[in-house]
């Protein structure tokens, strides 16, 4: 008996040890005891450094799909054929779409990875607007009112609204209005978290968010694909639709505010005591909003790294057209112009190059007590396991972002097999580092 009880024992312990075995593969380690169970960190997309000279990265893992379509997955020119080609530019990269339909008309380069520049506040609009009531005024930091570069000059005293700075950080690219947002949000790294899963929930899988304005910062990256998702997600808010197509607007001025003048009654009686005009006005930066027909405007954007870079799209009978262009070492104004009239002539009349991916769908409850879930999104200073890449299903689009394996409830002696497990979850695991794309602005 007592040998049949040790051989019975033995046996035991065999399946246990090979069920443990089998959930580390599954899981690729097993939790601890008590812990929750987490996968390894998704292995980020193939790239190149995104450097300051517009060095551009895969678009695509190997062996995974190409977001968009295939043909998107090369650096060259694409062109649909059949129809004449699309007009020359001096951009390291663009992409011509129809924002109606999503299908990509023509594109060069199109998942490279580049510095965005201001462009990237397309993102933040896009991120913020839905999370923070319009008619609600913040009181600045000095920190915001500081900010470098292009700025609507706003001081710390609780004069804005949070359209007021929504507009001026699309109309005029300031950037002490994104910081300031980004504080109404909860603050930058909050914020970076936000954007960055937006970005995922987009499928722009290139673009990852360092600063909210596109200021240079280590890492920084977009593409012309990813802001041509961001654009078509931001036109589908009448927001900002609105804050993109505005010429000219009235802004709270801070250096007039509480002062008073003289102003005579209409009845020429004695004068009274009457408040300034407190606002100044700002021009909308888009050079194309009054000019090329059926504008609505977006954004662009230019660093000394970066170079110029634009999202803009126009509406003709009932059709719109998004043309994004990236790393154009001069003036693109008048290029940008000939590829929409290009993208207009060719979208009726051309087979699609590719197309512009839907947002994934919110992934489904899971009942499961020990559902398994990706790692969040990246911060100022985020790492591989932070959402910046993603694996072949998800690069491809057959796997919602935030989705993960469910890992059932074993009943009776498996709980033991857990238990055994969770002793493997002790050695360390290696996690590789984010991917940098140097600086952006």
């Amino acid at each position: 008996m007592g040998t049949n009880l040790r051989a019975l024992a033995a046996t035991g312990a065999a399946a246990g040890l090979t069920t443990a075995l089998l959930t580390t593969a599954l899981l690729g380690a097993s939790p601890a005891a008590g812990a929750r169970a987490v996968p390894s960190p998704p292995a980020p997309r193939a790239s190149d450094t995104a450097a300051a000279t517009g060095t551009t990265g895969a678009a695509g893992a190997a062996g995974a799909a190409t977001v968009g379509g295939e043909r998107l997955a090369g650096h060259g020119v694409v062109a649909p054929a059949g129809f004449k080609a699309p007009p020359k530019t001096e951009s390291s990269a663009y992409l011509i779409a129809d924002a109606d339909t999503g299908a990509v008309l023509a594109a060069k380069d199109p998942h490279g990875h580049y510095l965005p520049a201001s462009t990237l506040k397309t993102l933040t609009a896009v991120t913020l607007i839905p999370r923070l009531d319009k008619n609600r005024r913040i009181k600045p930091s000095e920190k915001a009112c500081n900010v470098e570069g292009s700025a609507v000059g706003i001081v710390p005293e609780p004069i804005y609204k949070v359209d007021d700075l929504m507009r001026a950080l699309l109309m005029v690219s300031a950037n002490d209005a994104a910081v300031a947002l980004a504080e109404a949000n909860g603050g930058l790294t909050r914020t970076l978290a936000d954007m960055n899963a937006q970005a995922r929930k987009l499928q722009a899988y290139d673009t990852v968010a360092r600063t909210p304005n596109g200021l240079d910062a280590p890492g920084q990256r977009s593409s012309a694909y990813d802001l041509a998702l961001i654009a078509r997600a931001g036109l589908a808010m009448p927001a900002f639709r609105e804050y993109i197509s505005t010429k000219v607007a009235k802004f709270p001025a801070p250096k007039d505010y509480g002062k008073k003048k003289k102003k005579k009654n209409q009845d020429d009686s004695d004068p009274s005591e009457s408040p300034a005009p407190a606002y100044y006005e700002m021009a909308n930066h888009n050079r194309l909003l009054g000019r090329y027909k059926g504008m609505l405007g977006v954004k662009n954007g230019w660093t000394t790294k970066a170079l110029g870079s634009f999202v803009g799209a126009a509406r003709r009978d009932g059709h719109t057209i998004i043309v994004v262009i990236m790393h154009h070492p001069g003036g693109f104004w008048e290029e940008v112009s000939k590829l929409l009239d290009w993208g207009f002539a060719a979208r009726s009349r051309v087979a699609p190059v590719g197309e512009l991916v839907r947002p994934v769908p919110d992934p489904a409850p899971s009942s499961s007590a020990l559902a398994v879930r990706p790692t969040g999104t990246p911060g100022p200073g985020g790492s591989a396991g932070d959402g910046t890449g993603g694996d072949a299903r998800r690069v491809a689009g057959r796997e919602p972002a935030g989705s993960g394996l469910a890992v059932p409830l074993l009943a009776g002696g498996a709980l033991a097999v857990f238990a055994l497990g969770g002793a493997y979850a002790l050695r360390r695991r290696s996690r590789r580092d984010d991917p940098s794309g140097g600086t952006a602005g």
